[in-house]
């Protein structure tokens, strides 16, 4: 009976400091700032390293659509001063380029983030320049817009011809969510590269 009885007055005895250690706990919890930054920082880190990650994709896809124009300047000069028509094709050893030959040359200038596989080049003349044509062909027959790769002409002209060169590389967009307007085919931003010129009265 007085084992029952002590025990009673222990267990009333913790109740009762629990109760009362209970409330100073939650608020020494509460004003706790031991642990957060480390908490604050784990709910903006993903939202702050997604936009991070946008901006610089941003940045990247700036910087390759300016080295496409960089290159479709410098190759087309091969047009513009007929070393594409009247020099031998390295492919088949004829006498002027190939389609073949003038993307090999455009890659030869791209950086090395660039794929070439994924390079389009189409080459057309025109009587003026008033009638120049530089629309993308795209094609959206098989539910994606692509680029028609059937409507790739190559045609560098004589001396005298107006000339319209254009490079076509989809650069894949990874930050979709964020970037809902980069991306512009097919999940990809299309980059198109012009260069509209006269050839040279070249021999």
């Amino acid at each position: 009976m007085k084992k029952c009885v002590m025990f009673e007055i222990v267990r009333s005895r913790i109740a009762a400091r629990t109760r009362t250690l209970a409330p100073a706990r939650l608020i020494r919890f509460g004003r706790a700032q031991s642990g957060a930054a480390a908490v604050e920082f784990a709910l903006v880190a993903l939202p702050f390293l997604a936009l991070l990650f946008a901006i610089l994709e941003t940045a990247l896809v700036f910087f390759a659509s300016q080295s496409l124009e960089t290159t479709a300047a410098d190759t087309a000069r091969l047009i513009m001063t007929g070393q594409a028509q009247s020099g031998t094709s390295p492919t088949t050893g004829s006498a002027g380029y190939t389609q073949t030959d003038f993307k090999n040359a455009a890659c030869a200038n791209l950086s090395s983030l660039f794929d070439c596989s994924q390079l389009y080049v189409s080459v057309n003349t025109y009587t003026s320049f008033g009638s120049a044509n530089t629309n993308t062909p795209l094609d959206t027959t098989t539910g994606k817009m692509t680029v028609d790769v059937n409507n790739l002409p190559y045609s560098p002209g004589t001396p005298g011809s107006i000339v319209v060169v254009q490079l076509y590389y989809q650069w894949p967009i990874i930050v979709s969510l964020l970037n809902g307007n980069l991306a512009n085919i097919n999940g990809n931003r299309l980059l198109v590269a012009t260069a509209v010129f006269r050839n040279e009265p070249y021999q």
